[in-house]
């Protein structure tokens, strides 16, 4: 009986199957199956599922982020002393005016001549050339640039004001206390350090050098240009005007412990220490970068025996010669060599090391094989009609956008700001091998990356980046304090 039911019920199967089999339409052999067409994989949802970002898309959101830059805020250096005078910048700001009025311009000291956050951005340093040194809370700096174009700051809120009519050229903050401030000059041969938590306005502590430079029977002071710190131990570096070094360890004494020499006699405008206190390169008037190894050896003997030691650079590069070896370079401009105005390391790639020279060029020295790797160079003066002035002797100090490879320098000839992608790769615009119709594979945008020009009211002679936000402050050659972010824009009226 079961038999039979299971005969019945399959014999039914295969007559419905008939039935529905001459509803059909029968395939084409020839006909080529049509695929569903490949979409890209989103780049959100990738990024969200491997917890990292692509190279290629970071520097993609590169140009996003340089296009998004404008001027928010421009604040003159309009600051009086205790007794209602015009402090030293304010007052040659003034004289300079008036002698542009009268067709009788003078060569006065005047302009932001450095610039530095603290480690956790709260507190903006700046020295002037004409010597004022100001400490601002940013976020009150920053929260008045919604109001005006140009901006009078509040002096109520500035934490500090000295104006002791002395130039100044270098101010850092002490990384191992966020409450000094280091102070140099050109003129002179001491390092200030100034404790900002008191509201002193005379130095807790002055470093000095050990020589002076005699010429003619006179004594000539050696003057510092730039200062460096170990992030690990007590120990601060000062570049002078005659090619040194030097060293202070300030368990010690106020004299260096410790001298860098380098193999011509000329000032070292810039230094910069690695990430790991072993390696300082430095930089000058002769175009020439010098690298020091400060690890072991007779540099670690005199921190034991605390006598003074010469020591020479382990190796040297100019950079002259590195650019000739660019052919497409070599064919387009003359390679003569120039002075260096400031080196730096990148903060998110540790072997790149940025150069700016005095006619507005810059670049990136790989450290590792001393090749440079990425040049911009900027249209000369005549090509634009820009005029010339004195003011472009002035030192001019670039920086670095903290998390990623953006490098900010101000133009000598026009008035505004340069911000070049760096990016280690052949796709940045400004590498030696970068092809203009080549493209990245992996890269579905059209749109490449491009350096950008910011256009600003004033020159800018020095810059620096917020460590957090990556908001940027420019000193102008006027003694302004100028802001370059992004634009805020009211949500006044939405839900």
């Amino acid at each position: 009986m079961q038999f039979a039911f299971a005969y019945i019920y399959k014999r039914s199967l295969c007559v419905e199957r008939a039935k529905m089999e001459k509803y059909l339409v029968p395939q084409n052999p020839l006909k080529e199956r049509v695929h569903p067409r490949r979409r890209l994989r989103w780049k959100r949802s990738m990024i969200e599922l491997n917890a990292k970002f692509e190279p290629s898309y970071r520097h993609e959101m590169m140009n996003l982020l340089m296009r998004s830059y404008s001027d928010v805020g421009v604040f003159p250096h309009l600051y009086q002393t205790d007794s209602g005078e015009p402090c030293c910048s304010n007052l040659n700001r003034i004289l300079g005016e008036t002698s542009y009025e009268l067709n009788f311009p003078l060569r006065r000291r005047k302009g932001v001549s450095s610039i530095d956050f603290d480690n956790k951005g709260i507190y903006l340093a700046s020295v002037t050339k004409s010597g004022c040194l100001t400490v601002h809370d940013f976020e009150s700096l920053y929260c008045q640039t919604n109001k005006l174009t140009c901006l009078q700051e509040d002096e109520s809120k500035l934490l500090l004001h000295l104006s002791p009519d002395r130039q100044l050229d270098v101010v850092k903050w002490n990384p191992l206390n966020q409450n000094e401030v280091l102070c140099a000059s050109l003129k002179r041969n001491v390092l200030l350090i100034f404790d900002v938590a008191y509201l002193l306005s005379e130095p807790i502590e002055v470093l000095r050098t050990r020589h002076t430079a005699t010429v003619n029977g006179s004594n000539i002071p050696i003057g510092l240009s730039d200062v460096a710190f170990a992030s690990n131990d007590s120990r601060i570096f000062g570049a002078d005007t005659h090619g040194t070094i030097n060293v202070w360890d300030r368990r010690v004494k106020s004299l260096p412990c410790l001298e860098l020499t380098s193999t011509l006699f000329g000032t070292l405008n810039s230094i910069q220490l690695d990430a790991e206190n072993q390696i300082i390169f430095g930089a000058g008037r002769h175009g020439i970068v010098y690298v020091w190894d400060i690890r072991g050896g007779r540099a670690s003997a005199t921190f034991l025996s605390h006598k003074e030691i010469c020591q020479p650079p382990v190796t040297s590069v100019k950079l002259a010669t590195l650019l000739e070896k660019i052919g497409s370079l070599k064919a387009q401009a003359e390679i003569v060599p120039k002075e260096i105005h400031s080196i730096g390391l990148n903060p998110s790639c540790p072997y790149q090391l940025a150069f700016h020279l005095d006619d507005g060029w810059s670049g990136i020295l790989d450290i590792n094989n001393l090749q440079v790797t990425h040049v911009h160079c900027p249209p000369p003066a005549w090509l634009n009609d820009s005029y010339v002035s004195l003011d472009q002797m002035d030192l001019r100090k670039p920086s670095w956008l903290s998390t990623c490879s953006i490098y900010l320098a101000g133009s000598p000839f026009d008035r505004g700001l340069h911000m070049l992608d760096f990016y280690p790769s052949i796709s940045s615009p400004s590498h030696v091998d970068y092809k203009e119709d080549i493209q990245e594979p992996s890269s579905p945008i059209k749109q490449k990356n491009q350096n950008r020009f910011i256009p600003l009211p004033e020159g800018v002679l020095s810059c620096a980046a917020h460590p957090l936000y990556n908001a940027i402050v420019a000193g102008t050659k006027e003694a302004s304090l100028l802001v370059i972010s992004q634009k805020r824009q009211s949500c006044k009226g939405e839900d």
